[in-house]
């Protein structure tokens, strides 16, 4: 079991980096698809934003829907299935939209799990990479005598390459991933917002 270990320590970092390399593409992979799905998703919120309060206000719940069910977004989904929901009760009313809201925080997480794990792992893995490289490094030092601190120097350098490929990987996981949590609690916000509002009004349909 030991040769076992000692001969896989011996093989160095380089397949490593090919490890890093695939997790890179995926990173970004994920990064370019969530983009993507805000982009989507922030259509029609303005508009939201500038005219449902008005809609709302006035009891004009039927072009209130249209303009929620014309919107991809998370406060399009919610006030869209509260305002088809308004015969219910207020209590069962939330009950529902915050049903919605949930569901819409699950979509908008899907996939950040990737950048969240990239984000913390990434500079262990190079980490990993890096000391199997030191290790084989020392070896051929070894093998090679008192001839050979260049061929450990080499070996060192080669190695740290892995270090920063994981810091590499991570550095814009990270970022990303802070980025996407920070507009899906801003959207989510924004949903809690309308679906108060949509409650507050709601019993001008029961009149």
């Amino acid at each position: 079991m030991l040769q076992a270990i000692k001969a896989f320590a011996l093989l160095g970092g380089e397949w490593v980096l090919f490890i890093l390399l695939g997790l890179s593409l995926w990173s970004i992979a994920v990064i370019v698809q969530k983009i993507r799905e805000f982009k989507t998703r922030t259509q029609g919120v303005s508009e939201i934003e500038n005219r449902m309060p008005d809609l709302l206000a006035q009891g004009e719940f039927k072009q209130a829907e249209k303009l929620a069910l014309a919107s991809p977004s998370a406060e399009g989904a919610v006030l869209s299935v509260g305002l088809s929901n308004l015969h219910l009760e207020p209590e069962a009313l939330e009950q529902v939209m915050e049903s919605q809201r949930l569901q819409e925080r699950i979509l908008m997480e899907k996939n950040l799990l990737v950048l969240g794990t990239l984000g913390n792992n990434a500079p262990f893995i190079g980490l990993f990479g890096t000391v199997l490289g030191i290790i084989k490094a020392f070896n051929d030092l070894a093998i090679a005598g008192t001839s050979g601190p260049t061929v450990v120097m080499r070996g060192v350098s080669e190695a740290l390459v892995a270090t920063a490929a994981g810091l590499f990987i991570a550095i814009p996981a990270v970022a990303a991933y802070n980025y996407f949590q920070s507009r899906i609690k801003k959207s989510l916000a924004s949903a809690d917002r309308f679906s108060r509002l949509l409650l507050a009004y709601s019993g001008k349909k029961k009149r």
